[in-house]
């Protein structure tokens, strides 16, 4: 058995994990065999490996964010000197790795005059530029703006406001009803998602009308009482649905006909996984609030960022009246911020973005061949290494398996017995580390293509 430097004991490691540990989403207790939780203890590219050495093929980048893959030793060796100088800065202080990652993520924008909002996550900083929202338009005299528009199905974050919008979970399904009222103020709109929209059903292509349906709900609520929309590039929750080409620049004309800001929740298509370094760029249009996390350390340390436009930072200059009273004890650790110089170092030496292009126009042609599988029903992607393979009970009437099939279980089971770490369920998303090869490729869709193999015939039998 491998030794690990930093648990020796991996018997005892699992035991720990099966008592105490409490995993994120997911029942507690089992790390048993290949579908319970796997106790991993390296990583090198698209690859982790588990205590007996086994390599599994990691087809998520860990969450949609080990975008430059693992093992790289120049995040390592940034974090240590960093912490070697200061580990974190105290009150009315700013390290230079804060203060340079500020700038860098500004020049990023295209807009010199933005400000960004350091915090520790995805989730605080879509709940950052929620409250920079609403306290803009406070400071603009116009406190009656406090709703959010969101899309159906999104997902956004785990704190309770973030999980008001959209109400998309984390594995695609609606969140339950567990946590008490839910944030008022949140309206939901139509999601683009042509392969299961509603709104375009009869209409025999793409009519726009999720769009349109953005401007309707701001008419209907009242425009001086919206603050903000806000929306994934592409919704990784919604099953990975890539927008009308017009889709966003509609978006963003509506917003600015009626005084609302938009913000780009960029925390999964930031970073080069659409093929740009940010996803809205594809489309040309600037949101007022853009809000990152994930792979701005590509997952090395946490961090998260809402990064505001010039006119929207502007807001909050003049006085002590005027301060954004929001503090996160974590925003902009100087650690984290050193890895984060670092991994933009690597992605932009090693030119990520056009690997991403490339490699994801080759895993979209390859996933195309699991069309055979009579259950797959849909293949998305097209840009970047962002696809998603959809699963169905009857491909002509796009049907979906009922939930006492147990399709979530089923799939992850057939992934874990072929090497395939992710998630699984009616989507199969397929989002692998930027650095992947095309061999890697290829060995990725033929394991998931035998996985599918077994998955249809068990299926078949139910």
């Amino acid at each position: 058995m491998p030794d690990f430097a930093n648990a020796p004991d991996l018997d005892r490691a699992r035991a720990d994990a099966r008592d105490h540990f409490w995993p994120h989403s997911r029942p507690a207790g089992n790390v048993e065999g290949k579908t319970g939780l796997q106790v991993v203890t390296h990583g090198k590219g698209v690859w982790v490996i588990d205590g007996e050495g086994e390599r599994w093929f990691d087809t998520m980048s860990g969450l949609w964010l080990v975008n430059i893959g693992h093992g790289r030793q120049e995040i390592a060796d940034a974090v240590y000197r960093q912490m070697l100088e200061l580990a974190f800065s105290p009150g009315d202080t700013v390290s230079p790795a804060t203060a340079e990652l500020s700038g860098r993520l500004a020049r990023l924008s295209q807009d010199e005059a933005a400000r960004v909002y350091f915090v520790s996550g995805g989730s605080e900083a879509n709940e950052t530029a929620l409250k920079l929202a609403k306290n803009y338009h406070h400071l603009n005299g116009e406190p009656t703006r406090w709703k959010v528009l969101s899309r159906r199905g999104s997902y956004h974050g785990a704190t309770l406001a973030c999980t008001s919008l959209g109400r998309g979970g984390p594995g695609g399904g609606s969140v339950p009803m567990h946590f008490g009222p839910l944030v008022p103020g949140n309206v939901h709109v139509a999601q683009p998602a042509a392969y299961r929209c509603h709104l375009c059903a009869e209409a025999g292509g793409c009519s726009m009308e999720c769009a349109r349906d953005v401007e309707r709900a701001i008419l209907h609520e009242g425009p001086a009482t919206v603050a903000a929309f806000i929306g994934e590039p592409i919704s990784a929750a919604a099953g990975i649905h890539l927008p009308h080409p017009e889709y966003w620049p509609a978006v963003r004309e509506i917003c600015e006909r009626y005084g609302v800001l938009l913000i780009a929740d960029e925390v999964i298509t930031g970073f080069c996984r659409t093929g740009r370094m940010f996803a809205m760029e594809h489309w040309g249009v600037k949101p007022d609030i853009f809000t990152v996390a994930k792979a701005l350390t590509s997952g090395y340390l946490p961090i998260g960022a809402a990064v505001a436009t010039g006119k929207v930072a502007d807001a909050f200059s003049g006085g002590e009246e005027r301060v954004f009273q929001h503090l996160i004890t974590f925003g902009g650790n100087p650690a984290s911020c050193a890895a984060a110089l670092a991994n933009l170092d690597i992605m932009e030496g090693e030119d990520m973005a056009a690997r991403s292009r490339e490699m994801g126009d080759y895993l979209f042609e390859r996933l195309q061949t699991l069309r055979k599988h009579g259950i797959v029903g849909d293949v998305r992607g097209g840009m970047g290494l962002l696809c998603a393979v959809e699963l169905v009970k009857d491909r002509k009437t796009r049907e979906q398996f009922p939930k006492e099939a147990g399709l979530d279980r089923r799939v992850v089971r057939h992934m874990r017995e072929h090497g395939l770490l992710g998630r699984g369920g009616h989507v199969i998303p397929v989002a692998p580390p930027l650095c992947i090869d095309r061999g890697e490729i290829d060995e990725a869709v033929d394991r998931l293509d035998s996985a599918l193999t077994r998955l249809g015939a068990e299926l078949a039998e139910v």
